[in-house]
């Protein structure tokens, strides 16, 4: 395909998303593979140029298209044209990124972007301004119209999709379903090959220690985890499990497996975020265009020093990149 079009949201405001935004533009391998567009306020993105010293022309449109080479093409929606403080939870900027992401979906649906990444946001701060989702993946599901979803994360030698991310976790329990841990299943195959694995390993962990032994530590993986593994394995799928959560880990390492089917939310991100902290991506799959983002928060510590680190930032581009390629 020609280079592909990567828009590029700037998470919360008062963050590190700006930030990281702009470092990951400063790095060559990034225009290189494609044509990266932000999506965030001039007024915010002018503010965080100056405090990293940057003087790379700013170059406003409305049309991914229309993007210059050699600046900073920057689709602005005037989200957030007033002042605001950094490292503070602020209704204002929780509207204003949501306003921005909104934005790059519209875009990407049209056919304008062949992919978004996202910068991190405040859950709380999207709550003060009246944004009633509890994080970008039911943003992303919802303006996408699409019903069936999961979060994938990647980074160093792990990948892992979640039957179930922001939840009570003991409402987790109650959704591992032979139904929908067959569409994770399926959903894992599907993201894994637009990765460029070409015949993907997918280890299924089990729910409970030691994947309940036979039912004496419950019968989930009995009655719902299994028949889901054998359904798969009828439609051609190469998948193997219930696997111990202690262990499935352990084994992807060692390269047994190229991606982990969890069943709730820490049961995935833990293991990761242990191995590689900065440099993991989150991707949801499952909808009609791509979207990667970071694997972190929005680094209020860090937020208006210039010190933020762009790491997972490039991370998610990479993979951008990479799946609209193997999607084109």
């Amino acid at each position: 395909m020609n280079t592909p079009f990567i828009g590029i949201t700037i998470g919360d405001p008062a963050g590190s998303g700006p930030e990281i935004a702009l470092k990951a533009l400063r790095h060559e391998e990034v225009f290189a593979s494609c044509t990266p567009v932000l999506y965030g306020d001039e007024y915010v993105l002018r503010r965080a140029m100056s405090i990293l010293g940057s003087d790379t022309p700013l170059h406003v449109l409305s049309n991914p298209k229309d993007a210059r080479e050699g600046a900073v093409n920057v689709v602005s929606p005037g989200a957030l044209d007033e002042p605001w403080e950094f490292a503070k939870v602020q209704g204002k900027c929780g509207r204003a990124a949501f306003e921005y992401i909104k934005r790059a979906i519209e875009d990407a649906l049209r056919g304008a972007l062949d992919a978004v990444v996202t910068g991190p946001i405040n859950k709380e701060a999207l709550h003060e301004g009246g944004i009633p989702y509890s994080g970008h993946t039911e943003i992303f599901a919802d303006l996408t119209g699409t019903k069936n979803y999961a979060m994938l994360l990647t980074g160093g030698d792990i990948r892992v999709i979640h039957v179930s991310t922001h939840i009570a976790l003991r409402e987790a329990c109650d959704r591992v379903k032979r139904e929908r841990v067959l569409s994770v299943i399926r959903l894992a195959d599907e993201a894994t090959k637009g990765l460029g694995v070409v015949k993907p390993r997918i280890a299924v962990a089990g729910l409970n220690p030691h994947s309940g032994e036979s039912g004496l530590f419950g019968n989930e993986e009995i009655n719902e985890i299994i028949p889901a593994i054998e359904d798969a394995r009828r439609e051609g799928i190469d998948v193997a499990g219930p696997v111990p959560p202690d262990t499935v880990f352990l084994k992807i390492v060692k390269g047994e497996f190229d991606i982990v089917v969890a069943m709730y939310h820490d049961q995935g991100h833990i293991p990761l975020k242990l191995t590689d902290f900065m440099g993991g991506v989150n991707i949801t799959v499952g909808l009609p265009i791509i979207r990667t983002s970071v694997d972190h928060g929005t680094a209020f510590g860090k937020a208006g020093k210039g010190t933020a680190d762009e790491s997972s930032m490039l991370a998610a581009i990479r993979a951008a990149v990479s799946m609209a390629r193997n999607r084109a």
